[in-house]
């Protein structure tokens, strides 16, 4: 049984605001990044380790002994050890890639960065990137890292998206506008 999507980002942002606070308060936000890391690693890699946290057949107890023996082999620190037993005591493992994705937005927001996903219709080159990633930089103030993906669909052109702000120069939405263009005008 998962949870709908925003039921799961209000809980992990709830979660993340608590743990990033601590890890700031007590000046271990590197080790709380190194942390943040290895959990998306393993989250990625670990294909028992997603059907473990989203199984609600799987009880309390042997939630937390999954969370233990991965904070003990990542050597987590004992702020992301004691938040990912919380969250294994109350049953909100199922939240673990949202609170992962939220802390690290967090995490690049305190270090002054923002995070742009871009889509384009083939592999962008490392020139093409960081030329980009400059433009957003004078464009927003901040240093941008760019998170390339590539679509084939939208047949040429970009599709930036920074935040809550997206610029569109796809192919694709331009023969889409046109062809609403037509059906208005026949």
């Amino acid at each position: 049984m998962s949870e709908p999507a925003s039921i799961s980002r209000g809980i992990a942002a709830r979660y993340a605001t608590a743990l990033f606070d601590l890890a700031k308060e007590s000046n271990e936000l590197k080790a709380l990044e190194s942390d943040v890391a290895s959990l998306a690693s393993a989250l990625a890699d670990s294909a028992d380790l997603n059907a473990v946290i989203a199984s609600p057949v799987v009880s309390r107890e042997e939630h937390g002994a999954v969370v233990a023996a991965i904070s003990k082999k990542a050597n987590f620190s004992s702020i992301m050890a004691n938040t990912l037993a919380l969250l294994a005591q109350n049953r909100r493992l199922f939240v673990l890639p949202q609170l992962v994705e939220t802390l690290n937005a967090m995490l690049a927001e305190e270090r002054g960065e923002l995070t742009a996903d871009v889509t384009s219709a083939k592999a962008m080159t490392k020139t093409q990137s960081d030329k980009l990633a400059k433009t957003l930089s004078a464009q927003f103030g901040k240093d941008v890292t760019i998170n390339a993906t590539v679509d084939e669909s939208i047949i040429g052109g970009l599709i930036v998206k920074v935040g809550s702000k997206m610029i569109d120069t796809s192919i694709a939405s331009k023969l889409a506008s046109l062809q609403n263009v037509m059906k208005e005008v026949g």
